[in-house]
């Protein structure tokens, strides 16, 4: 079902389908609506195929070290464009009339009241610091360095009647 999506007041014929800001619509709901795209958008298997490449491809140029080398940044530019690209794509084919630089304003005014791990995604596009944690991240996963706590669980089960 497409939907349609302007950030401006618009006064045409609306139906069901149809999302634009009025005296009865809040840019919230607008604002939801893009994000519960983007939900679908970043569970896609095209999606996480797409991010693990760029992963696998870079993730061994990394270092947990506080000094950047000057690579990380090409780096980051092609993940960025890449995932940018795809993300906007995919909104356009779903949303007739989608911005992504005027969604992008809504999301960084809102940003410190948003949580949530599509928003984690989201800030791998335009924060560094946030791409290095996901790509070192990955790339400790893919080493095996990350912690297995499943040996720490003990499952007992526990009777109400002896208490």
């Amino acid at each position: 079902m497409k939907r349609y999506v302007s950030f401006q007041n618009n006064k045409e014929t609306k139906n069901k389908d149809e999302l634009s800001p009025d005296e009865n619509a809040s840019p919230l709901s607008t604002f939801d609506v893009i994000v519960g795209h983007i939900e679908d958008i970043l569970i896609d298997e095209e999606f996480l195929k797409l991010q693990k490449c760029i992963l696998e491809k870079h993730c061994e140029e990394f270092d947990e070290t506080e000094e950047n080398k000057l690579s990380y940044t090409s780096v980051f530019e092609e993940y960025v464009s890449v995932m940018e690209n795809y993300i906007e794509q995919r909104l356009k084919k779903e949303m007739i009339g989608f911005d992504l630089e005027e969604f992008y304003e809504e999301l960084n005014k809102r940003r410190d009241s948003l949580d949530g791990e599509v928003f984690e995604v989201l800030y791998t596009l335009s924060d560094f610091v946030a791409f290095k944690e996901m790509i070192l991240c990955y790339k400790n996963e893919k080493d095996g360095k990350t912690v297995d706590f499943s040996q720490c669980i003990c499952v007992k089960a526990i009777s109400l009647e002896d208490s």
